[in-house]
């Protein structure tokens, strides 16, 4: 139940997105959570990262006012990862280039400069794939249940 209100949240923040962009987005972010917090433990990372999407502070105050404990909790992690998602997509697509989930998960994990500069680390790199692999299994499974 708690993954079809997350579908539910992102689907109803689409605005002017197709679609085709809101189901990629919906299905990166969960690849995302998935390989970040899987088990949506609430301790924080080794560098003080908090909830589902495991955001810094920086990155948390980039978006809202809210107080950084409040990425402990579902609702209020979604809502800045669909910003963070729409902040990220739109840099690449500025640069020329397509924000593939690939491309999101690498600046997810390494940064946007570092990501259009080509500077992501070997690590991210890695990070990315997982990701895509995540989403790649999560589009498949839509697909066969469509069909079903």
């Amino acid at each position: 139940m708690r993954w079809v209100a997350l579908f539910a949240f992102l689907m109803w923040m689409t605005v002017a997105v197709s679609p085709v962009d809101a189901a990629d987005r919906w299905e990166t972010l969960q690849a995302i959570h998935w390989v970040e917090n899987p088990n949506n433990s609430p301790t924080p990372g080794a560098h003080g990262e908090l909830g589902a999407y495991q955001f810094r502070r920086t990155t948390w105050f980039s978006y809202t006012r809210k107080p950084f404990e409040y990425a402990r909790e579902r609702a209020h992690a979604d809502e800045v990862a669909v910003m963070h998602y729409e902040w990220l997509k739109r840099g690449f697509e500025k640069s020329g280039m397509e924000a593939t989930p690939y491309l999101i998960a690498l600046a997810w994990n390494a940064g946007l400069n570092a990501a259009l500069g080509g500077r992501a680390p070997r690590v991210s790199h890695n990070y990315a794939t997982r990701v895509t692999n995540i989403v790649e299994s999560l589009k498949l499974r839509t697909a066969q249940s469509g069909q079903e």
